[in-house]
């Protein structure tokens, strides 16, 4: 995975406001993803992170910069690259098998009906939706809905699936189904994820890179996390890997310091070279002061769930 399929090349987002002034949510922002990869976007509210999955997916343009995904730049919605928004947004009238269809259908247009069935019902399956095919989406529970959504990007064979915390209205039990599925799904089909999340944990098993933004608005990429853990880990041992914690406490200690002061304490800061931190490798002090590793949480939040 060296090859820069997903290239975001110094793109801004400014509104104008009242009086002729300027609202920059973000500016010069540059990143890149390999062929293959999953990586998850952590900031807080109002840093751009929608933004930038919205200038992804097509839906909305930068003030200046460029996104270029396959070597082609984005000019515009594709279905080349799904989106998994926060709501389920199903079709209330069609069945499960009519909104995977549908989907289907608007990218092989030329295909029959039998052909669109079948191939629809392959995605169905996958997400382990199999009998629930004739049900609408007012006769299925929140989870299911989702694993419809979910389905419904993967059918197209997107190059890429950009999903806007997909998974942030589910209950916790839920919601940690679901996380597997899709984790399971990219590594068997070496799927390119580009996700949006709130919850720490959330990126930590499902992502390879972490892009950490301070906070909006002027917002910029301040790190790029590497995750140190294995592409095999499982969710009920993650938290006993070595450098879990070290990983964890990391992505906390800027959620909740250094992304309000970061501007200030790096000054020299390189938007075009942000650094990729490489967890439990020399010159990292978080991951190699020698001392046990220690469990820290955002005050109000439930260690363990989100951050």
């Amino acid at each position: 995975m060296t090859d820069k399929f997903v290239s975001i090349e110094g793109i801004a987002k400014r509104y104008p406001g009242a009086g002729g002034a300027t609202t920059t949510v973000f500016e010069n922002l540059w990143l890149s993803m390999a062929r293959g990869e999953f990586a998850c976007v952590i900031g807080h509210s109002g840093c751009g992170k929608t933004t930038v999955l919205n200038i992804l997916a097509g839906l909305d343009a930068p003030s200046e910069g460029a996104v270029i995904v396959d070597g082609q730049a984005i000019a515009g919605t594709s279905l080349d690259r799904a989106v998994i928004f926060q709501s389920h947004a199903l079709l209330p009238w069609r069945t499960v098998l009519g909104n995977v269809a549908y989907a289907v259908s608007s990218k092989w247009r030329s295909w029959d009906r039998a052909k669109v069935r079948a191939h629809a019902q392959t995605f169905i399956d996958l997400v382990g939706l199999t009998g629930s095919e004739h049900k609408r989406p007012s006769e299925l529970s929140g989870g299911m809905k989702q694993r419809v959504g979910i389905a419904r990007a993967l059918s197209i064979t997107p190059k890429m699936m950009l999903m806007d915390e997909p998974f942030s209205a589910l209950d916790a039990l839920t919601r940690g189904t679901l996380q597997d599925e899709v984790r399971r799904i990219c590594l068997e089909t070496g799927q390119t994820a580009f996700m949006i999340t709130h919850d720490v944990d959330e990126a930590i098993y499902l992502a390879d890179k972490i892009f950490l933004m301070t906070n909006g608005p002027g917002a910029v990429l301040a790190e790029v996390v590497e995750n140190p853990l294995p592409r095999d880990r499982g969710r009920i041992d993650l938290h006993r890997h070595p450098l879990y914690y070290a990983l964890r406490n990391h992505i906390i200690d800027f959620l909740v310091t250094r992304s309000k002061t970061f501007a200030a304490e790096t000054p020299d800061h390189d938007p075009r070279n942000v650094p990729l931190v490489p967890i439990g490798k020399p010159g990292l002090s978080i991951a190699s002061t020698g001392e046990e590793p220690r469990q820290t949480w955002m005050p109000g939040t439930n260690p363990g769930l989100s951050a």
